[in-house]
């Protein structure tokens, strides 16, 4: 009787363990069962988006504001459009707002960092942010570096 009492202890055990991998699976991967939230779209053209990718975090301050939802081609200049989802409640981003592709951590994770401006109008739904920072690529830096070394 002992040994069955074990042996339910130790299957409760593993399925409290493999529901908590599940959990968090779901928190690193950006996947939540929790309700969509109220959002807005707005949009930002890169040069260089440099290893951004769709889920990716916007925030301001380093708070998280909302999600990159897809990016595209600008077939016409060749640009990274951008397309974000920012929630409805943070709806005071000013028409000169700057969006910059960051870096994060050790790992190199890319998220946009949106500054607001000091313009009176506001974004809303289907807006361009017209001022961006392209994502700084390590190889075009050693590449500049070793050809200015190069010229000297």
């Amino acid at each position: 009787m002992h040994s069955k009492t074990l042996e339910v202890a130790v299957g409760f055990f593993m399925l409290a363990g493999l529901a908590s991998l599940v959990v968090l699976a779901l928190n690193v991967s950006g996947l939540t069962f929790s309700s969509a939230k109220q959002s807005y779209t707005i949009y930002a053209s890169f040069e260089n988006i440099g290893g951004l990718t769709a889920r990716s975090k916007v925030t301001v301050a380093g708070v998280a504001v909302g999600r990159v939802v897809g990016i595209t081609l600008d077939k016409d200049d060749f640009a990274g459009v951008v397309e974000m989802e920012v929630e409805a409640e943070y709806n005071q981003f000013t028409t000169d707002t700057t969006a910059a592709i960051l870096t994060a951590g050790l790992l190199g994770e890319k998220y946009i960092g949106l500054i607001s401006g000091a313009d009176d109008e506001y974004l809303v739904e289907g807006d361009m942010i017209v001022d961006t920072q392209s994502a700084l690529v390590l190889e075009e830096l050693i590449g500049q570096f070793l050809f200015n070394k190069v010229n000297e």
